[in-house]
Protein backbone atom coordinates (compact mmCIF):
# COMPACT_ATOMS: atom_id res chain seq x y z
CA UNK A 1 0.00 0.00 0.00
CA UNK A 2 0.86 3.50 -0.87
CA UNK A 3 1.15 6.46 1.47
CA UNK A 4 1.28 9.79 -0.10
CA UNK A 5 2.86 12.54 1.93
CA UNK A 6 3.12 16.25 0.64
CA UNK A 7 6.47 18.34 1.86
CA UNK A 8 8.64 15.43 1.73
CA UNK A 9 11.52 16.89 -0.47
CA UNK A 10 14.61 16.11 1.01
CA UNK A 11 17.10 13.06 2.20
CA UNK A 12 16.15 14.38 5.78
CA UNK A 13 12.48 14.72 5.25
CA UNK A 14 12.94 11.02 4.08
CA UNK A 15 14.70 9.99 7.88
CA UNK A 16 12.07 12.19 9.61
CA UNK A 17 9.33 10.12 8.10
CA UNK A 18 11.29 6.57 8.35
CA UNK A 19 11.10 7.65 11.69
CA UNK A 20 7.48 8.32 12.47
CA UNK A 21 6.68 4.79 11.45
CA UNK A 22 9.77 3.51 12.97
CA UNK A 23 8.22 5.21 16.23
CA UNK A 24 4.54 3.67 15.78
CA UNK A 25 6.34 0.24 15.03
CA UNK A 26 5.59 -0.30 11.34
CA UNK A 27 8.49 -1.08 9.11
CA UNK A 28 8.17 0.00 5.87
CA UNK A 29 8.93 -1.63 2.69
CA UNK A 30 10.73 1.56 0.92
CA UNK A 31 10.56 5.71 1.79
CA UNK A 32 11.03 7.57 -1.06
CA UNK A 33 10.50 11.67 -1.66
CA UNK A 34 6.62 12.39 -1.57
CA UNK A 35 5.87 8.28 -0.96
CA UNK A 36 6.07 5.55 1.61
CA UNK A 37 5.38 1.84 1.04
CA UNK A 38 3.96 -0.48 3.69
CA UNK A 39 3.30 -4.02 3.64
CA UNK A 40 -0.71 -3.76 4.37
CA UNK A 41 -3.23 -0.66 4.89
CA UNK A 42 -3.27 0.58 8.14
CA UNK A 43 -5.53 0.55 10.81
CA UNK A 44 -8.27 3.56 11.30
CA UNK A 45 -6.52 4.20 14.64
CA UNK A 46 -2.58 4.04 13.41
CA UNK A 47 -4.15 6.14 10.31
CA UNK A 48 -5.28 8.83 13.01
CA UNK A 49 -1.63 8.49 14.73
CA UNK A 50 0.24 8.36 11.21
CA UNK A 51 -1.81 12.27 10.60
CA UNK A 52 -1.04 13.61 13.96
CA UNK A 53 2.73 12.51 13.94
CA UNK A 54 3.23 14.12 10.30
CA UNK A 55 1.71 17.08 10.56
CA UNK A 56 3.35 17.82 13.76
CA UNK A 57 6.48 17.72 11.48
CA UNK A 58 5.16 19.75 8.56
CA UNK A 59 4.18 16.99 6.52
CA UNK A 60 0.36 15.61 5.07
CA UNK A 61 -1.05 12.91 4.18
CA UNK A 62 -2.56 13.38 1.01
CA UNK A 63 -5.83 11.26 0.33
CA UNK A 64 -6.66 13.08 -2.94
CA UNK A 65 -5.41 11.44 -6.19
CA UNK A 66 -4.74 14.89 -7.83
CA UNK A 67 -2.80 16.26 -5.15
CA UNK A 68 -0.70 13.34 -4.85
CA UNK A 69 0.09 13.54 -8.70
CA UNK A 70 0.81 17.41 -8.14
CA UNK A 71 3.22 16.22 -5.33
CA UNK A 72 4.85 13.75 -7.42
CA UNK A 73 5.37 16.36 -10.32
CA UNK A 74 7.16 18.62 -7.27
CA UNK A 75 9.19 15.75 -6.09
CA UNK A 76 10.57 14.78 -9.50
CA UNK A 77 11.21 18.78 -10.41
CA UNK A 78 13.10 18.52 -6.68
CA UNK A 79 15.14 15.54 -7.45
CA UNK A 80 16.17 16.83 -10.73
CA UNK A 81 17.17 20.14 -9.94
CA UNK A 82 18.96 19.72 -6.12
CA UNK A 83 20.27 16.24 -6.02
CA UNK A 84 21.44 15.63 -9.98
CA UNK A 85 24.51 17.13 -11.24
CA UNK A 86 23.49 18.55 -14.71
CA UNK A 87 20.33 19.25 -16.24
CA UNK A 88 20.27 19.83 -19.63
CA UNK A 89 16.87 17.63 -20.66
CA UNK A 90 13.58 19.70 -20.65
CA UNK A 91 10.73 19.02 -17.76
CA UNK A 92 8.18 18.85 -20.82
CA UNK A 93 10.00 15.46 -21.51
CA UNK A 94 11.15 14.16 -18.43
CA UNK A 95 7.78 14.49 -16.39
CA UNK A 96 5.69 12.71 -19.07
CA UNK A 97 8.29 10.06 -19.09
CA UNK A 98 8.08 9.63 -15.28
CA UNK A 99 4.81 10.03 -14.99
CA UNK A 100 3.20 8.49 -17.97
CA UNK A 101 0.91 10.97 -19.10
CA UNK A 102 0.73 14.11 -21.59
CA UNK A 103 2.54 17.18 -20.44
CA UNK A 104 -0.15 19.32 -21.23
CA UNK A 105 -2.42 16.96 -18.70
CA UNK A 106 0.00 17.41 -16.13
CA UNK A 107 0.53 21.03 -16.68
CA UNK A 108 -3.32 22.08 -15.95
CA UNK A 109 -4.05 19.79 -13.61
CA UNK A 110 -0.26 21.17 -11.41
CA UNK A 111 -1.88 24.81 -12.47
CA UNK A 112 -5.22 24.71 -10.95
CA UNK A 113 -3.82 22.81 -8.04
CA UNK A 114 -0.52 25.13 -7.20
CA UNK A 115 -1.62 28.61 -8.81
CA UNK A 116 1.60 28.43 -10.85
CA UNK A 117 2.35 27.09 -13.82
CA UNK A 118 5.19 23.85 -13.78
CA UNK A 119 7.56 25.94 -15.75
CA UNK A 120 6.99 29.14 -13.10
CA UNK A 121 7.87 26.09 -10.14
CA UNK A 122 10.82 24.62 -11.80
CA UNK A 123 12.32 28.53 -12.18
CA UNK A 124 11.51 28.83 -8.36
CA UNK A 125 12.85 25.67 -7.92
CA UNK A 126 16.27 26.85 -10.29
CA UNK A 127 16.75 30.09 -8.49
CA UNK A 128 16.81 28.37 -5.03
CA UNK A 129 19.72 26.01 -6.48
CA UNK A 130 21.25 28.98 -7.84
CA UNK A 131 21.09 31.19 -4.34
CA UNK A 132 22.51 27.73 -2.65
CA UNK A 133 25.07 27.38 -5.36
CA UNK A 134 26.23 31.25 -5.03
CA UNK A 135 26.66 30.70 -1.10
CA UNK A 136 28.72 27.94 -1.10
CA UNK A 137 31.09 30.23 -2.96
CA UNK A 138 32.79 27.43 -5.17
CA UNK A 139 31.29 27.66 -8.46
CA UNK A 140 31.96 30.14 -10.82
CA UNK A 141 28.53 31.99 -12.26
CA UNK A 142 29.23 30.46 -15.36
CA UNK A 143 29.52 26.63 -13.95
CA UNK A 144 26.28 27.03 -12.18
CA UNK A 145 24.46 28.20 -15.12
CA UNK A 146 25.86 24.99 -17.16
CA UNK A 147 25.14 22.64 -13.97
CA UNK A 148 21.83 24.11 -14.03
CA UNK A 149 20.96 24.22 -18.03
CA UNK A 150 20.88 27.86 -18.69
CA UNK A 151 21.87 28.52 -21.99
CA UNK A 152 23.70 31.27 -20.58
CA UNK A 153 25.14 32.88 -18.00
CA UNK A 154 23.40 36.43 -19.04
CA UNK A 155 20.16 34.31 -19.02
CA UNK A 156 20.65 32.97 -15.85
CA UNK A 157 21.54 36.56 -14.34
CA UNK A 158 18.33 38.03 -15.96
CA UNK A 159 16.34 35.31 -14.40
CA UNK A 160 18.24 35.09 -10.97
CA UNK A 161 17.39 39.09 -10.90
CA UNK A 162 13.51 38.99 -12.58
CA UNK A 163 12.80 36.13 -9.54
CA UNK A 164 14.80 37.83 -6.00
CA UNK A 165 15.08 41.32 -7.79
CA UNK A 166 19.28 41.22 -6.61
CA UNK A 167 21.66 40.57 -9.56
CA UNK A 168 23.78 37.12 -8.38
CA UNK A 169 26.39 39.05 -7.17
CA UNK A 170 24.59 41.12 -5.23
CA UNK A 171 23.25 38.50 -3.93
CA UNK A 172 26.67 36.63 -3.00
CA UNK A 173 27.68 39.86 -1.30
CA UNK A 174 24.28 39.70 1.23
CA UNK A 175 24.73 35.70 2.28
CA UNK A 176 22.50 33.44 2.50
CA UNK A 177 19.62 34.79 4.62
CA UNK A 178 17.44 35.22 1.99
CA UNK A 179 17.07 31.70 0.93
CA UNK A 180 13.67 29.93 0.94
CA UNK A 181 13.09 25.91 1.87
CA UNK A 182 12.14 24.28 -0.87
CA UNK A 183 8.90 22.80 0.19
CA UNK A 184 7.85 26.44 0.40
CA UNK A 185 8.04 27.37 -3.04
Amino acid sequence: MKIAIKNMVCPRCIQAVSQVFSAMGIRPLDVRLGEVVVAQPLTPEQDADLHRRLTALGFEVLDDQQQQLVEKIKSIVIHHIHEQENHHFPFTDVLPGELNKEYSQLSKLFSEKEGITIEQYVILQRIEKVKELLSYNELTLSEIAYRLGYSSVAYLSAQFKKVTGLTPSAFKKLGINLRRPIDQL
